[in-house]
């Protein structure tokens, strides 16, 4: 199979599926969320409830993480996508005939936690080689494109009109369950496996375990995780940071930023295609180191020109960092646990990552530190943290040779 896969172009049918099948649903997801959080403001639930319903789908990742991958492993993967899918539909049609968003928004995370493993997982399938590298490139910008088109849309149709936001959102995820059935049926890279939920764990934990006890892969898990981590609490640190040094305190203005962080992630990404390998993939490392001495700069500053100079870099250091670190994830948790398991298990790293910032920023915030000095605190310790790792890897390597 790894050698069909090898030999496959980058752009085949099931390549192009994966790719329309992933940004339909991304898409979805993230107009979802806008569109879900007007449904909270028009049935007047708190606004503490805002930030509960994205813990709700951080915490389906947590809690279904020994399971998801054994299943992206023992099904073929376009069809685990496919049912994921599913979940996400009826999780958006659950909200838009006016049922309990946090119970939409729940099954949606469900689906969303099924269908990363697989996603992920079928690259290293359908490509191969240093291909596999420009395949995440690949994913990674129709993610990026999704995330900006999706929350725009998302946000531009709730203020027009509720319902049409919601059922966008359906067409949304019905598009993507369509292209998923484009996918070429591929064997499943473990069937047999056993289906007891305590078997399931214990089989997962093995999967972390070994992971963590490969050099390269425990060097991937940890390094993508502390960049999703660090890149979920710099978008809510936007939010406070903007009326300090700004000045301007509307609700635009924070949302254009991010976008620009996104814009940069895909310039990122697209060099790293280009420019690094599975061979050399610590090339990826120095944009780590820059990505938090930018954060520093950023924080610091106090026109728009220089922040949107200044997140466009961060964007484009953080696609050059993450993408060769998935690639490199993907192809040794295959040859090892399984691609889908690795997945589930990083899945489980980065989730948990970004609960732990958020709850680090939540409580920064609450001490009352300034949002300058927190923006500079926090882009020193992330630069400090991939030095570290940098070093750490370097040290490996030297104690392997």
């Amino acid at each position: 199979m790894s050698n069909a896969g090898s030999s496959q172009k980058l752009l085949s049918r099931g390549m192009l599926a994966v790719i329309a099948a992933q940004f339909l649903s991304a898409f979805g997801d993230n107009a979802l969320l806008f569109a879900t959080l007007a449904v909270l403001k028009q049935q007047v639930y708190p606004d503490w409830s805002q930030p509960v319903l994205q813990m709700v789908f951080v915490a389906t990742y947590i809690i279904l993480a020994p399971f998801v991958g054994q299943m992206a492993d023992s099904f073929a993967k376009g069809r685990v996508m496919m049912f994921a899918n599913g979940l996400k539909l009826l999780g958006a049609l659950t909200i838009c005939f006016g049922f309990n968003p946090f119970i939409g928004y729940s099954l949606v995370g469900v689906g969303a936690a099924a269908y990363s493993p697989a996603k992920y997982g079928i690259l290293g399938e359908i490509t191969g080689g240093e291909t596999l590298v420009k395949a995440n490139g690949l994913m990674e910008a129709s993610t990026i494109a999704a995330i900006l088109l999706g929350s725009v849309a998302g946000g531009f149709l709730a203020d027009l009109n509720l319902l049409a936001a919601l059922v966008a959102c359906v067409v949304a995820y019905g598009l993507a369950v369509a292209a998923n059935m484009l996918i070429p049926k591929l064997a499943a890279a473990r069937p047999g496996q056993p289906w007891h939920p305590g078997k399931m764990a214990a089989s997962f934990f093995r999967a972390c375990r070994a992971l963590w006890r490969d050099g390269e892969t425990r060097f991937s898990l940890v390094g993508t995780s502390l960049f999703w981590g660090a890149g979920v609490t710099l978008r809510f640190l936007l939010v406070l940071w903007v009326p300090v040094a700004l000045g301007i305190t509307d609700n635009k203005t924070p949302t254009l930023l991010n976008a620009m962080v996104a814009i940069g992630i895909v310039i990122g990404a697209g060099a790293a295609a280009k420019l690094v390998t599975l061979k050399t993939v610590g090339r990826c490392m120095p944009a780590g180191v820059l990505i938090g001495i930018a954060v520093v700069f950023f924080s610091l500053q106090h026109s728009m020109a220089g922040a949107y100079a200044l997140l466009v870099a961060i964007g484009v250091l953080g696609g050059f960092f993450v993408v060769p670190l998935n690639a490199l994830l993907q192809l040794r948790g295959k040859e090892s646990v399984g691609a889908g398991n690795a997945i589930a298990v990083q899945n489980l790293g980065e989730n948990s990552a970004m609960l732990i910032m958020l709850g680090l920023y939540s409580l920064a915030v609450k001490a009352g530190a300034p949002p300058v000095a927190t923006g500079v605190g926090f882009g020193a310790l992330f630069a400090l943290a991939i030095a570290v790792l940098w070093g750490w890897q370097l040290a490996q390597k030297r104690g392997r040779g």
